[in-house]
């Protein structure tokens, strides 16, 4: 599945598929820390994805949307913000990195020292993926969907190129924003407001 939704549409992500030779969490934490330079994520079915460094363009739009989620969390104080280089092991054995992701502290704070430090064995609350001219749109949703699957309470997908926002909410039918000015986090981020001006 996951290598068919790689090949719908030019992409520079690679999809390996590892299932007959499986890597534990161990062994998977030593590739990325031997492979800084690359993005490397495994899916629950054992494809591992190995996507480039992000672009300038995206990569400084992105440091905003963290950057304004960091600023919030910090004055809401009711969990804490992550940026796209922070790997978390969800519940179907999938190791993901979104772009951009929120924890609460009861969630964090029930994790020991060691999990904190490693791979995060828990699925964000929130999470955000940003679309940039590399990422199949395809497989950004299926990214999304598994990640509301596996306990992510809000989901922010933003297309950069369509200019549309998809919102993912467990239960609901997926909200897609049309070149919206502003995404609200509520209720799951309590005054939490993503301003999209100087993201499109």
């Amino acid at each position: 599945m996951t290598r068919q939704l790689l090949e719908q549409e030019p992409a520079f992500a690679l999809a390996l598929d590892v299932h007959s030779v499986p890597l534990t969490d161990e062994q998977f934490y030593r590739l990325c820390r031997d492979n800084e330079d690359l993005r490397l994520e495994l899916t629950a079915e054992g494809a591992l994805i190995i996507m480039p460094p992000t672009g300038g363009i995206t990569g400084s739009r992105n440091s905003k949307i963290t950057a304004r989620l960091t600023v919030w969390a910090e004055k809401d104080g009711t969990g804490f913000s992550f940026d796209s280089s922070t790997m978390f092991c969800l519940p179907n054995g999938a190791k993901r990195s979104p772009d951009a992701a929120w924890v609460s502290s009861k969630r964090w704070e029930a994790l020991t020292e060691e999990e904190r430090e490693s791979f995060v064995p828990l699925c964000p609350d929130f999470v955000l993926e940003l679309r940039s001219a590399s990422d199949n749109l395809s497989f950004l949703q299926e990214k999304m969907r598994a990640y509301v699957a596996n306990g992510a309470q809000l989901g922010f997908l933003i297309d950069l190129r369509s200019k549309q926002a998809y919102v993912y909410r467990p239960n609901q039918s997926v909200e897609v924003l049309d070149s919206p000015w502003i995404i609200s986090g509520e209720p799951v981020l309590p005054g939490f407001v993503l301003s999209m001006k100087d993201i499109w």
